[in-house]
């Protein structure tokens, strides 16, 4: 009779799994280039192949609306077109290095589906906006050398449940840029070695959450130590975050853009050195080797530590927010956060400040190899921000470029991204 239950059992969690699963949509649009680069000549025609499919096959009598032009400036904006076999083409050509974008959305039932590609005209030639304030230098080193006469007082605490045979797991605080200003972050040391280990900083992108620490890299033998950047423990309920997010660190990433001293960036760039300065005290490292990864505001803080802290050896960045932020006083598409995006007559303060907290002017200061990846199609970071910031870095430098992605990664970009961190750290 036991028996009997636990087959009826197992059998019925079988069928609620199965039932339970959904994937996917039988509609799909799909927006196609000409050219399996994406990117073409100025003045060439790009050509865009759109189907609306359903069920894999052409959907006859599909009504779409259209949006294109160049990215985040769209200039055609058509409704209600209606595609007779469900397919049809576009052509579109750029006389200025750029990106240019067609998004397509589909209207089946009472649902939308959308479509998107965008191509770049001669994206190896854009330069971004000069925004670069004439003591930036002197700013960051006087305000990183201020707040390096705090002692990092740092403390860790254990966390058992999270360490594994091969790998012992802490949060961790210390100070940041004074005394009264905290990171927090998870530090994962691996135990299977006993000789000096290398060390990888893991930056956060733009939220508030909690971390779990990058266990799988050091389990591979990297001492790793990923941290949060708004003064929190890391270890919290994720309410406590989702509070924050909706109360009193709302929009952080726009607030006191006019008054230098109190933009929470000076405090979050900072921080993220700090935490390059708390690797390099451990006993554990090995004093040569130290990476900085990240990606969007990561990205960003990638390439503020790979530039001004001495001790960094390589860093990693992906789809790198706050880049050339006053490209749309110029019509052209700006970085996250898109502080000056439709503005006519923009608060002049806001706009020199901004210079002090903008990519590019970190990236041009780079002296370490990089590994720099984004996606075309990302509608957060444009990718004229992102190609411009590149192209920029006089360092040693490695393009990869995943066209069809936008504000998220394949799995072949981040297994590339893991692959190629894990060589620079010699792991």
């Amino acid at each position: 009779m036991k028996r009997l239950i636990f087959i009826f059992s197992f059998l019925l969690l079988i069928s609620f799994n199965l039932c339970a699963q959904i994937r996917g949509s039988e509609i799909a649009v799909m927006v196609q280039p000409d050219h399996a680069s994406w990117n073409y000549r100025l003045g060439e025609n790009a050509i865009f192949k759109v189907t609306v499919l359903k069920e894999g096959c052409p959907l006859p009598q599909a009504k779409v609306d259209i949006e294109a032009g160049p990215v985040m400036y769209p200039d055609v904006k058509q409704k209600d077109v209606v595609l007779r076999d469900g397919t049809t083409t576009w052509k579109a050509s750029m006389k200025t290095a750029g990106f240019y974008r067609l998004k397509v959305v589909a209207h089946i039932g009472n649902k939308t589906h959308e479509g998107l590609c965008t191509v770049g005209f001669a994206p190896e030639t854009l330069q971004p906006t000069d925004n670069c304030p004439a003591d930036f230098d002197q700013f960051w080193t006087k305000t990183y050398q201020e707040a390096s006469q705090y002692p990092l007082d740092a403390h860790r605490r254990l966390l058992p449940e999270r360490c594994t045979d091969r790998v012992t797991v802490y949060e961790v605080s210390f100070n940041g840029i004074n005394s009264g200003s905290r990171i927090y972050g998870i530090l994962c040391i691996p135990t299977a070695f006993k000789e000096p280990r290398p060390a990888l900083l893991r930056v956060p992108g733009a939220g508030v959450r909690p971390y779990q620490g990058d266990i799988y890299m050091a389990d591979r033998g990297a001492i790793t130590l990923e941290i949060g950047v708004h003064g929190i423990p890391v270890t919290m309920q994720q309410q406590v975050y989702d509070d924050l997010l909706h109360g009193a660190l709302n929009g952080y990433w726009e607030a006191n853009l006019d008054n230098l001293y109190q933009m929470p960036y000076r405090r979050i760039f900072i921080g993220a050195l700090r935490a390059v300065d708390y690797l390099t005290q451990l006993p554990e490292w090995d004093g040569k080797t130290l990476g900085v990864t990240g990606s969007s505001q990561g990205g960003m803080l990638s390439l503020v530590c790979g530039a001004l802290h001495p001790k960094v050896s390589f860093i990693g960045a992906v789809h790198a927010a706050m880049c050339d932020h006053t490209a749309s006083l110029h019509g052209k598409a700006c970085g996250w956060p898109h502080y000056f995006y439709g503005q006519k007559n923009p608060d002049s303060k806001k706009v020199v400040n901004s210079g002090y907290f903008d990519g590019v002017n970190f990236a041009r200061r780079l002296k370490v190899p990089c590994w720099i990846s984004f996606g075309y199609n990302d509608e957060v970071v444009p990718p004229n921000t992102t190609y411009a910031t590149y192209n920029v870095i006089k360092s040693m430098k490695t393009l990869s470029v995943y066209q069809e992605t936008g504000h998220y990664w394949f799995q072949e970009q981040w297994d590339e991204w893991e692959e190629w961190i894990a060589k620079e750290l010699k792991l």
